[in-house]
């Protein structure tokens, strides 16, 4: 306990040991390990979460580069959660990080165990999961924060947290809210989104990414243990199946996934201090 005591020093300084107690016992997973996913992750862990289930289908494409926390020249062609999971345990080796290749889809909601987490954090980007990752997210104890659309991005100071309902100007919120409608389906509890209400447009051309051009490795001669896992998914890729990609810019997609890890580490901050209270 030595070196995990060091790695928190400064963390419990701040909160106190009995917050860090709490943050020690709480149980998150991350559905979508992107732009946004990756830096929540990392924030998360080194603010002394150490139970984390990291749930993505991906591999590291060489276009994540720009954004996404894994993602490196050295890293393109491997698999986002086990690249993303070596590095957290660099990070606190005690920590137990779960990587889960797979894709979250209303299908397998029960193979996630959704009820045995005290946060869910919704950075999906398919409109029609991340509804029901939503739908059944809510109807668990757990707490949950969504991240809305972070492409197209460029403006720090109009990042902003609002309920889902109340979420203004972002077309992903929107699109989301009018499929629940459609659907008659609805939240069970408030859910806090990171949004922002800037709306850039594209410049420039898409040359590479989910065209015949696109650089990355999708089906390599040798696979590890861990890539055989799940070995339909060693060719699986999102990008040529979406209708347009989007520009997107590290400092953006980066400050959504702080800020919502700072509002699971708010939420535990603030319901410690009141149990204290209440004793």
């Amino acid at each position: 306990m030595g070196i995990e005591k060091g790695i928190f020093n400064r963390t419990s300084l701040l909160l106190g040991d009995d917050v860090m107690d709490s943050i020690y016992q709480k149980r998150v997973i991350i559905f979508g390990l992107g732009g946004v996913g990756s830096w929540c992750a990392e924030s998360l862990v080194r603010s002394g979460i150490k139970e984390l289930v990291l749930v993505d289908s991906d591999r590291v494409c060489v276009t994540n580069v720009n954004r996404q926390l894994m993602a490196t020249t050295k890293t393109v062609g491997q698999v986002k959660v086990e690249v993303l999971k070596n590095r957290l345990l660099e990070i606190n080796p005690h920590a137990n990080i779960v990587a889960l290749q797979d894709i979250y889809e209303e299908a397998n909601t029960d193979k996630f165990q959704l009820d045995t987490f005290d946060y869910i954090i919704d950075a999906i980007d398919s409109l029609e999961n991340k509804m029901q990752l939503l739908w059944h997210a809510t109807r668990t104890k757990a707490t949950v924060f969504s991240s809305m659309g972070a492409a197209l991005k460029m403006d720090p100071t109009r990042i902003k947290v609002a309920e889902f309902w109340k979420v203004a100007g972002c077309p992903l919120a929107r699109a989301l809210r009018d499929k629940f409608k459609r659907k008659k389906k609805n939240l069970k509890k408030k859910v806090l989104c990171v949004y922002s209400d800037e709306l850039l447009k594209n410049r420039g051309k898409n040359s590479s990414c989910g065209t015949e051009a696109c650089m990355c490795p999708k089906v390599r001669s040798e696979h590890s243990e861990a890539e055989l896992k799940n070995a339909e998914l060693i060719g699986h890729e999102w990008c040529s199946s979406k209708a347009q990609i989007n520009g997107t810019m590290a400092h953006a997609t980066a400050i959504f996934g702080f800020t919502i890890a700072g509002l699971v580490m708010q939420d535990i901050y603030q319901k410690a201090l009141a149990r204290k209270e209440q004793a």
